[in-house]
């Protein structure tokens, strides 16, 4: 485990700025205006060979717990809670505010121990805000640009008494080749997407056994992607299975999202889906399958990943048989290159099918990597060529020589043959779906790529 380092701060002073820079990419939604993070993120970050958790926060404001902002200052409550280290961020142009102050006195009464970092104090705007944070009694304040990079060596100097006895052993870290077994073995990463308000926070919640995202009746809470790593205990085997559980923003049509932050929001969740190996698709039980979802639904598979659907909020669906069933026939209808996509009722309040739906993303995962030795595969295909030939179109024949796995994750093959260009759809669709059917890839993406062999007159006049 590497130790945390938390940022905390109030709205708007560059906390994910701070982020994205120890991280080294862009993971954080960064914007002008203040508030955009809710949501505790993590990421892993180097510092000058300091190895540690970063903890990005929502900004600390003085609201009623009740209220949105009261319940994001409650998850930043939670996160010092776990914290080795708080780097407490004032804005340095602006100065000290009364809501500095305030969450400086809640960190001296903290045992977790505090860097003052006064942000945006590059040129001499920042000269009297610097001056001004050491009345915060946390000592000598840092000054940084974190979007310029200024600073980062004397972070790493208030950093290193904290940090470095608790780096893990250097071998830990050590890259190495995994094989299919281990990939199987490896935390299985899993996005939960789909539109605003299908209950993905509730969720991911209820797996967690805890209040580790904001959720409400507020539509769009989520707006960064969060990745939370987890141990689930398979009921059937008891085994312990680690996943990465990925929130991601609701995603509405296109049309309707005009606010830049929304936009960047639905293509962090775009990005996400990238970075996983089994997406759940989140419905509403109440409001059943909108065209929506099967634009998200067929963008999942376009990129390859393994999909799945859960109907949440199954403990208050109305007709729930007649509801199934159509959102099934509707699915088969509206997703035809991949037929019998799992689909489960859940309920992220109750519970509900959970433990049912972890078990399918293993299963899934595991054919979604699945690799098939060439023998076994052509066996499959001779017997399909001899039940179905393909067509001769203006009776020039097609000949199909073999076929060959070419990749996993998602399942590729490479067919190879005369005259492919002619192969109708149809045929190669009868291909795909008996790879599917008698190989055992259930209903995983598959990609299909023809070759023929170079003729070597071509080219010749």
């Amino acid at each position: 485990m590497l130790p945390q380092v938390i940022i905390i701060g109030r709205p708007n002073v560059g906390k994910s700025t701070l982020f994205n820079r120890l991280v080294g990419k862009r993971l954080a939604l960064v914007d002008d205006q203040p508030g955009v993070t809710r949501d505790r993120r993590f990421g892993d970050a180097h510092l000058l060979g300091l190895d540690f958790t970063i903890v990005d926060t929502a900004g600390w404001e003085d609201d009623e717990a009740e209220t949105l902002p009261g319940r994001m200052r409650q998850q930043t409550e939670a996160a010092l809670a776990t914290a080795d280290v708080a780097l407490f961020v004032v804005d340095a142009r602006a100065g000290l505010t009364p809501l500095d102050e305030e969450i400086g006195q809640w960190l001296r009464a903290s045992p977790v121990p505090v860097v003052l970092l006064a942000n945006k104090a590059e040129g001499r705007a920042g000269e009297g805000g610097l001056l001004e944070a050491y009345a915060l009694g946390l000592g000598d304040p840092i000054a940084v640009s974190a979007e310029h990079g200024e600073g980062m060596g004397d972070l790493f100097e208030a950093l290193l008494p904290h940090l470095e006895p608790l780096q893990p052993p250097e071998d830990e870290f050590a890259d190495e080749e995994l094989d299919e077994e281990a990939l199987l073995k490896a935390p299985l990463k899993l996005a939960i997407v789909g539109r605003p308000n299908a209950g993905k926070s509730t969720l991911i919640n209820r797996y967690l056994g805890e209040d580790r995202l904001l959720t409400g009746p507020e539509a769009g809470i989520t707006r960064d992607s969060i990745a939370i790593d987890w141990v689930w205990n398979d009921p059937k085997s008891g085994d312990a299975r680690e996943v990465r559980l990925i929130d991601t923003a609701g995603m509405r049509k296109k049309a309707q999202v005009t606010e830049k932050l929304e936009r960047l929001a639905v293509s962090d969740a775009r990005h996400a889906i990238d970075f996983a190996e089994v997406v759940v698709l989140v419905l509403d039980a109440t409001r059943g399958l909108e065209h929506q979802d099967l634009k998200i639904a067929s963008m999942v598979l376009e990129e390859g990943r393994a999909l799945m659907i859960a109907i949440n909020k199954w403990d208050v669906a109305e007709d729930a048989s007649g509801l199934f069933n159509g959102i099934r026939g509707a699915l088969n209808e509206g997703l035809a290159q991949v037929r019998g996509v799992p689909l489960l009722a859940i309920s992220g309040r109750t519970g509900k099918g959970l433990d049912e739906l972890m078990q399918a993303a293993f299963s899934i995962r595991e054919a979604w990597s699945r690799r098939v030795p060439t023998a076994a595969l052509n066996r499959w295909f001779d017997d399909a060529l001899g039940a179905n030939p393909p067509p001769a179109p203006g009776g020039k024949r097609i000949k199909l020589r073999y076929i060959t796995q070419a990749k996993t994750r998602p399942p590729g093959f490479v067919l190879f043959g005369t005259r492919l260009d002619m192969l109708p759809e149809s045929y190669k669709r009868y291909l795909i779906n008996g790879i599917r059917r008698e190989l055992g890839f259930e209903a995983v993406p598959i990609r299909l790529n023809l070759r023929s062999p170079k003729n070597p007159f071509g080219n010749k006049k």
